[in-house]
């Protein structure tokens, strides 16, 4: 059917060669949810054809509508007339949406619909530069795609957006090789290296982009890069496709190596650019091609945007781009300089100033190249007379600069113009704070959401919707760094065969995620090296040295000690790690690593092989930790003998004056403190000695279940390291910290048989804290298992020894513990007059975690309401030194014993109070008394459903656990399926 324009239409726009939008006299059009907008997608791109019904159902949902599909179909028909035709009175006929038989129409003006207007210019190129005008064809097809304003279709669902989006980004791809064909025809090879560089980034498997590349770096003079991109190229099409380069390729690199005079700039063009004329030089337009898939930072593009458009000041404006290597600085950059070039009529400058590299570009010849650019013909000699002209020459001209990669300030500071008007706009891997003015801006790291809209964009979404857990993996090991997220994009693109599980896999092996991010000529490695290869030779072993330690962040007297300086130095060498964006610091005085910077830094501690360094530098650390941990120690729980476990210190370690201070300290530097045992385990007998007693000590203050899996394989390979060097000393120490672990974490059974092996290890007559601890724990764990004739002799021996070698607090502990086991022999009096001995002792010594502790077991060797207040007090106790761990048994103790007491209510609520910390922490055993207590208060309550449930819980996790209390549970259940509930009376 001919399309037909319809009369007297307002001033209606479309625009689909990015996100699709409508304006309607000037004015933005709502155009509702994205599959509304599909619908008008699906329309507009058929130029005015009619699209039938069930098209245009198929062009939405595919092979999967909904039941309803037609009848939302005509909605959002509906809902578009309306926005598109608002003052077309009520009954009339549309006049733009049209229905036609069985389907509907849109018909617009031609030039309404960016896609027919790229067309156009395309075409218009195309018979320009057949017949010769190829200046022509050149200022066309720069119109043409600069109507391109991000990926083609964004956002627009359905399986006819994706065909269409790939097709349009095709089409965007073609226009932009034909653009840059152009620009060598006419002698532009020097503008456009940088352009064909970022296309061939983007697109690393298509050859004619090569090609082009090849013959401008041949005919700027760089034919050994121009051999060596051949080279490059000829390397990935075998590895990713096994196959050698085309004709056109493999030709080019032939006539290059053979210098074939008829690569020369052809001798019409080579006049064009000589010839001395009147007519002024066309207005530079030197930007790189913008990326088709652009993704996210929203709020960033729209500052930026807003500063450079409003130059119009008393002075130039001046914005700088600071990140990491592979942040996406310079594609940001490029996006925003499209987004506004419009506003800088006089033309656009680019240059690479190549600061990441070992050849930085020198301002002169930049001069240079821009002054030739605006039409001068000899060029002044010195740096002076050069910038002198250069801002001479756009005193009245409205011109935006785009520095790339800039080293440092003194770098650019020639390459500002010198009155308003212009706008500069800068990348940097530092940020150039030495700009008068400059207006500064961090570039990040994508958020989640973003990384993955850009791995979409690449890979499509229609493979990252099918697995979208692994899609979120893929980005994560990324660490949301575009440039890594785009290399890990192309590979899986260009791998038909592999499912996004297959790549999320491979990148889930930090040694070998490094090499797995690189693609052709670009890596995320290559990126990070030169950044790295920037430092002098202190900051990089800094940036080695601190990656010693797999911790979210460093505190500066972590990194102090790592290093071995005093924390002033340690400051100015992470700072300016920071100033490199080799670091990062969001809170004073605490540096973190990007993780692949981190992969990065660890990779150079491999490959220098200074492993006497390293562990020297660990060492230090462990000197600084491990006597803070005793200072935290000592604050929580004051004259605990445990501190005879620790090797010798060297170090007085930090001040933490209070309880309070040490438990905020531990809290705030938990991971750290596991990150040092694990970078300790690996090293020799020294260092696993000093990682075994920091756990010792941080167990026994800190006693948090959630470390369970981290630190059990390390005190497991320590434990292997430490038989095969026959150190019995060592053994018992290892398998001491590894019970009182696992007595943590619920596995009773494996915490016996560790307690053993280290009381294996122990002279038994020589008495020492060891020895006592050991010999307590496992009497404690013996009792939990119901086995207390067992326990008694151990608790007994640890009684004997504290009177040797322990303290009054130390009694005051086996006294309690010793009541639980004369409870569980059925010595009621005897358990419950020991267990007041205890709560007295520990009263007299005003030690809080004794007294919490004892009156604990007082409370569980009473009954019924006597136990109530004094569980009540060591609850309060335990919560006021956030111990978690105790506070969900006192709060589960305290649920039993209310129960007893005829307070199901309040039972009810104590118990569930238990079990949330409990779920929370993962405390198994916890889990099961908190599930039993609130099991038997509901059945109380007539909740026989909830309550039985719980109960079965209780009882599952007590049978796992191997622990007495699933026999008296398991009666309960029983109960419960024999005697029906007699629900209460109305």
């Amino acid at each position: 059917m001919e399309f037909r324009e319809t009369p007297q239409t307002p001033a209606l726009r479309f625009q689909v060669l990015g996100p699709v939008q409508a304006w309607l006299d000037g004015k933005p059009l709502s155009l509702g949810s994205p599959q509304q907008q599909a619908v008008l997608t699906t329309l507009l791109l058929h130029s005015g054809r009619p699209v039938t019904t069930q098209d245009l159902v198929d062009a939405l949902w595919g092979d999967r509508p909904p039941t309803q599909a037609v009848a939302a179909l005509r909605t959002y028909v509906s809902r578009l007339r309306s926005v598109i035709e608002p003052r077309r009175e009520v009954r009339r006929p549309a006049e733009l949406l049209v229905s036609v038989a069985d389907g509907y129409a849109l018909r617009i003006p031609g030039e309404a619909l960016d896609l027919t207007v790229f067309e156009r210019l395309s075409a218009e190129a195309t018979a320009a530069r057949t017949s010769g005008d190829k200046h022509e064809a050149h200022r066309l097809l720069l119109q043409a795609l600069d109507l391109f304003s991000g990926r083609p279709l964004t956002g627009i669902p359905g399986p006819y957006a994706d065909t269409q989006r790939q097709r349009l980004a095709e089409r965007q791809v073609a226009a932009a090789e034909e653009l840059c064909s152009t620009a060598l025809d006419i002698g532009l090879h020097a503008e456009v290296v940088g352009e064909l560089n970022s296309l061939t980034a983007e697109h690393p498997l298509r050859e004619r982009l090569r090609e082009l590349l090849m013959l401008a770096l041949y005919r700027c003079g760089r034919q050994a890069e121009a051999l060596g991109v051949y080279t490059d190229t000829r390397k990935l099409l075998i590895e990713e496709l096994g196959v050698e380069p085309g004709t056109g390729l493999s030709a080019m690199h032939n006539r290059i190596l053979a210098a074939d005079p008829a690569l020369a700039l052809p001798a019409a063009a080579d006049r064009a650019v000589r010839e001395d004329g009147p007519a002024a030089p066309p207005a530079p337009a030197q930007l790189p091609a913008d990326v088709s898939d652009f993704s996210g930072r929203t709020e960033l593009v729209g500052d930026l945007s807003t500063v450079l458009m409003n130059a119009t000041g008393q002075a130039v404006v001046v914005t700088s781009l600071a990140g990491i290597g592979g942040v996406g600085k310079t594609t940001l950059a490029v996006h925003v300089a499209h987004r506004v070039r419009a506003e800088f009529p006089d033309g656009q400058l680019y240059v690479d100033l190549r600061g990441a590299g070992a050849s930085p570009a020198d301002p002169v010849v930049v001069l240079g190249d821009f002054l030739h650019a605006l039409g001068v013909a000899e060029n002044p000699d010195s740096l002076e007379q050069r910038a002198a002209l250069y801002r001479s020459l756009l005193a009245n001209r409205r011109m935006l600069i785009l520095l790339d990669n800039a080293r440092d300030a003194e770098q650019i500071r020639p390459l500002i113009p010198g009155v308003s008007g212009c706008a500069v706009l800068a990348t940097s891997r530092s940020r150039l704070a030495g700009i008068p003015g400059a207006q500064l801006f961090d570039v990040e790291e994508l958020t989640p959401a973003e990384a993955l809209a850009l791995f979409s964009a690449i890979v499509g979404e229609q493979r990252v919707a099918a697995e979208p857990e692994a899609a979120m993996k893929v980005v994560t090991a990324c660490g949301f760094l575009p440039l890594a997220v785009r290399i890990a994009a192309a590979r899986l693109a260009s791998r038909p065969r592999w499912s996004v599980s297959d790549l999320a896999s491979r990148l889930a092996d930090q040694r070998r995620r490094l090499d797995e991010l690189q693609l052709g000529n670009l890596a995320v490695e290559t990126t990070i090296g030169l950044g790295y290869g920037q430092l002098s030779t202190d900051e990089a072993r800094a940036f080695r040295l601190l990656a010693l330690i797999d911790s979210p962040d460093i505190p500066l007297a972590a990194a102090a000690a790592l290093l071995g300086v005093d924390e002033y130095t340690a400051e100015d060498l992470a700072e300016a790690l920071v100033e490199a964006n080799m670091l990062e610091c969001f809170t004073p005085g605490r540096y973190r690593y990007h993780d692949l910077l981190r992969l990065y830094a660890q990779r150079q501690n491999e490959r220098i092989g200074d492993t006497g360094e390293q562990e020297r530098a660990v060492l230090r650390l462990l000197d600084l930790l491990i006597p803070t941990v005793r200072n935290a120690a000592q604050v929580i729980e004051p004259d605990d003998p445990l501190p005879e476990l620790l090797t010798s210190l060297t170090q007085p370690g930090l001040d933490l004056p209070t309880s309070q201070a040490a438990q905020d300290w531990l809290r705030t530097e938990g991971s750290l403190l596991l990150s040092a045992v694990e970078a300790a385990a690996p090293g020799p007998g020294a260092l696993q000695r000093a990682a075994v007693d920091l756990l010792n000590y941080l167990f026994s203050i800190d006693p948090d279940p959630t470390r369970g899996p981290r630190m059990l394989r390390v005190l497991e390979a320590i434990g292997e390291d430490t038989q095969h060097r026959d150190d019995s000393a060592g053994i018992a120490r290892v398998y001491f910290a590894l019970g009182t672990l696992q007595s943590i974490t619920s596995d009773f059974q494996g915490s016996e048989r560790s307690f053993r092996r280290s009381l294996d290890h122990q002279a038994p007559n020589d008495p020492t804290v060891l020895l006592l601890a050991a010999a307590n724990m496992l009497g404690v764990i013996l009792s939990v298992g119901n086995r207390p004739a067992e326990a008694l002799p151990f608790l007994e021996q640890a009684l004997t020894i504290n009177r040797q070698v322990g303290t009054a607090i130390g009694e005051a502990r086996l006294i309690s513990n010793i009541a639980r086991v004369q409870h569980r022999l059925g010595m009621t009096e005897t358990a419950v007059q020991s267990a007041r001995d205890g709560v007295a002792a520990a009263r007299a010594s005003k030690n809080g975690p004794l007294l919490a502790q004892t009156l604990y077991q007082l409370g569980v060797v009473l009954s019924g309401g006597e136990a109530v207040p004094h569980l009540r007090e060591a609850h309060r106790l335990y919560q006021s030194q956030q111990n978690a761990l105790w506070e969900g048994y006192a709060l589960a103790r305290l649920a039993s014993a209310l129960f007893a007491d005829e307070q199901p209510v309040e039972a009810a609520e104590t118990a569930g109070a238990s079990l949330a910390i409990a779920q929370e922490m993962d405390f198994a055993y916890c889990q099961g008394l908190a599930n039993a207590a609130l099991g038997e208060a509901l059945l109380a309550l007539a909740q026989p459903a909830r309550g039985l449930a719980c109960l079965q819980e209780a009882h599952a996790i007590f049978t796992r656990l191997g622990v007495p209390e699933a026999s008296p549970v398991a009666d309960l259940i029983s109960q419960q399926h024999t005697e029906p509930i007699i629900p209460p009376a109305p």
